[in-house]
């Protein structure tokens, strides 16, 4: 089966959808499936990776939000569906992508939008008055428009579930446990941050508003001013790189910029004594989930759907410095070994081979018998919405 997929919003420094993207599209072709991959870039390639076939479209790039860019050319990417001709059609993009779910229907094309975020949460963010009836109008007509919506956590699922929506599917995404795993300490990336005595904190993620960074920093800031010597290694870049400079000028407070190579930041994640998660709408949190793998626990938002992944492995707290610092405070209470433990059996609920199964059961591409003594992510499938012909849109 060939399953063609479509993505906006990722570049080479992106984290966590890169990251889905990579391991579903593994997964689809150990399957035995043929994956193919449609992504903007800044010119065209066309390419045979371990996830398959990943074709880049020349796309121009979206001001002010670190390198992302965008596939806007509706004739060009209909061309080339039209020439890939896929058994089945993944979106990862229910804003600009969403008209993909028309060309699919229009073609007798089975179709799965992903949904990555609380579209509510990010327009709230975004300070959008009546966001919830425009969050709800829009992820309608969405729903209408494919024949599964995938969902990552019940957080992200909710505003569709408000709705009543009937082909809704949630489907946890899952971790590299090998990859990321407590023997990735490192004794010399730990001395590179912290001296003897001082409380390693790390914040991985880019650097946007969307993110929280400065919440990273202003907990540093909390901490110090009750005399815990915590310091913040920050890995990551993004447009709010150098305000965070600036609000950090006088605290211990290390950048790192971007870090490709991923065992040095499982080496980073895993040397931390926490991790912070500080985006109030993060819908899955790839960070800290790896993070957890590592055997680091983690501080995250309670606004967001981090509070349901990292379970005892970390805490949710308020959006605040003071929140998070006693966050901080009340994970450096347990024993460092209980603490790391729970973290670490915590992520081992969410393997890569189980989140492959769930995505695979939503395009009805994975044979019951192949499921044979298999664990099964935690997925709730309802009959599809009846789509009436109709332009795209």
């Amino acid at each position: 089966m060939r399953i063609v997929r479509l993505a906006n919003f990722v570049t080479t420094h992106s984290g966590g959808l890169r990251t889905a993207l990579r391991n579903l599209g593994e997964g689809y072709q150990s399957a035995g499936h043929e994956a193919v991959l449609i992504v903007p870039g800044r010119e065209r390639s066309d390419k045979m990776t371990s996830q398959g076939r990943v074709i880049t479209l020349p796309s121009a790039p979206l001001p002010r939000t670190g390198g992302y860019r965008v596939m806007t050319g509706r004739r060009e990417l209909t061309e080339l569906l039209d020439e890939l001709e896929p058994d089945r059609l993944e979106v990862s993009d229910r804003t600009s992508l969403r008209w993909t779910g028309g060309w699919a229907r229009n073609r007798g094309v089975a179709s799965v939008m992903v949904s990555h975020e609380s579209l509510a949460g990010l327009l709230g963010v975004w300070g959008v008055p009546k966001r919830d009836a425009l969050a709800d109008k829009f992820n309608l007509r969405t729903a209408e428009f494919f024949d599964q919506i995938i969902c990552t956590t019940s957080f992200a699922a909710a505003e569709f579930r408000r709705l009543g929506v009937p082909n809704l599917i949630e489907v946890p995404l899952g971790v590299d446990l090998d990859g990321f795993h407590p023997a990735r300490y490192d004794e010399a990336v730990r001395e590179r941050y912290a001296r003897p005595g001082e409380l390693l904190i790390a914040f991985a993620s880019r650097l946007s508003s969307q993110k929280r960074p400065e919440l990273a920093v202003d907990t540093i800031a909390a901490l110090r001013n009750d005399k815990v010597p915590a310091v913040l290694a920050v890995a990551g870049d993004g447009v709010r790189r150098a305000a965070l400079a600036y609000r950090a000028a006088r605290l211990p407070v290390r950048f790192t910029g971007h870090i490709s190579d991923r065992s040095a930041v499982a080496a980073l994640l895993a040397s931390a004594d926490v991790v912070l998660a500080p985006g109030p709408v993060e819908t899955f949190g790839m960070t800290a989930l790896e993070a957890l793998a590592c055997g680091t626990p983690v501080v995250v938002n309670e606004t967001s759907a981090l509070p349901e992944v990292v379970g005892d492995g970390g805490v949710g707290v308020p959006g605040t410095p003071e929140g998070f610092a006693e966050g901080v405070r009340r994970l450096m209470e347990r024993p460092e070994a209980d603490r790391r433990a729970a973290a670490r059996a915590r992520a081992e609920h969410f393997g890569w081979p189980q989140a492959v199964d769930g995505f695979l059961r939503a395009h009805g591409a994975l044979p019951e018998v192949a499921l044979a003594g298999r664990q099964r992510p935690v997925a709730v499938l309802r009959p599809a919405v009846p789509r009436p012909a109709g332009p795209m849109a």
